[in-house]
């Protein structure tokens, strides 16, 4: 789980998301996995 001011996606399996007001970005690759903070 990367920490980041500005969470992008990094491939096409990517997807934002928003939860609970926290921006994340879930993919089946568990190394693009960030969420906004």
């Amino acid at each position: 789980m990367k920490v980041t001011a500005s969470v992008k996606k990094r491939c096409e399996k990517c997807s934002v998301i928003k939860r609970h007001g926290v921006l994340r970005v879930i993919c089946s690759e568990p190394k693009h996995k960030q969420r906004q903070g």
